[in-house]
């Protein structure tokens, strides 16, 4: 078992959590030769395609930073990365985003068609949920606290949450915006699942409120943060690094951070929230480093 904290820099804490969830994502999803083949080729199509795998290890990390179990969080972990590879191949569909490329290989919908992607996100957000409320899985994690995290999550992916965000970012393409309905789109659209993970996983290790308050200001945070870094990377990025095409906000005329504010502005505001993220946790003790170091990671990331 890979140990998440040992005092590791923040690139070799990433790789060594992506290398756990990964074998986890294996155990947890249907056989690609499961009957329809089709729907369960393009499940594992996407999620399998690689991927940081932010999204669990913050829900593991959350755990951790306050004394939780990580094997009990595993399969909630797993289910954050399903959340997010639906959102990705929902995301890529002509009707949205229209992308051809996801993470250096053809979108889901190129390879599959339409409506089979459409299936398999669909299919990807169910099975996080079966995830979310297996108990077996949880270990000693009390049914109300994953009740509670599941609950929680779903509120962030909902009409006033994630999906609220998506719908005024595709809204907003091709129109001038002031800088509150971009700070929205931020918060939503990208903050709420990444938030949402944090306070999960705080929830899992049965966080005190006090405790369970600060994890929620960092994360909100560090999910605007990661989403102005993202807008920048979207200009300045390597596509091989990426994965996917650059200039593709520019092209489709979206509202992002470096439009309103441009690229030095925007860089420091994701640094001052990732400072601000940080020093939200001044009360966790070292449990608590891995948390600080994905924040840096943020803000220095390349890809």
């Amino acid at each position: 078992m890979v140990d998440l904290l040992n005092g590791l820099s923040s690139c070799q804490y990433l790789s060594d959590g992506k290398k756990l969830v990964d074998e986890k994502i294996l155990s947890f999803l249907p056989e690609e030769n499961a009957y329809p083949e089709s729907i369960h080729q393009a499940m594992r199509y996407s999620i399998l395609a690689g991927g940081k795998r932010l999204r669990p290890i913050l829900v593991i990390a959350a755990t951790e930073a306050v004394g939780g179990d990580r094997e009990a969080v595993l399969a909630f972990a797993v289910a954050a990365e399903m959340i997010h590879t639906y959102t990705l191949i929902h995301d890529d569909l002509p009707a949205l985003d229209n992308d051809d490329l996801r993470r250096g290989k053809p979108t889901n919908h190129k390879v599959f068609g339409e409506a089979i992607a459409i299936l398999a996100g669909d299919a990807l957000l169910t099975e996080a949920f079966i995830l979310m409320t297996r108990s077996e899985e949880m270990g000693s994690v009390p049914p109300e606290c994953f009740l509670n995290a599941s609950h929680d999550m779903a509120k962030a992916l909902g009409s006033k949450g994630m999906i609220g965000g998506q719908v005024v970012d595709l809204e907003s393409e091709g129109k001038p915006i002031d800088a509150e309905t971009l700070e929205y789109i931020h918060t939503y659209k990208t903050g709420c699942l990444i938030r949402a993970c944090i306070r999960c996983g705080g929830m899992l290790g049965q966080a005190t409120s006090d405790q369970l308050s600060a994890l929620s200001l960092f994360g909100s945070h560090i999910g605007h943060a990661f989403q102005i870094i993202d807008d920048i990377l979207d200009i300045t990025g390597d596509e091989e690094k990426l994965g996917k095409n650059i200039g593709s906000d520019l092209n489709k005329d979206k509202a992002t951070y470096p439009a309103l504010y441009g690229l030095e502005e925007s860089r420091r505001k994701a640094e001052e929230l990732v400072e601000e993220s940080i020093a939200s946790l001044e009360e966790f003790d070292d449990r608590a480093n891995p948390l600080r170091e994905i924040a840096r990671f943020f803000v220095q990331r390349t890809f």
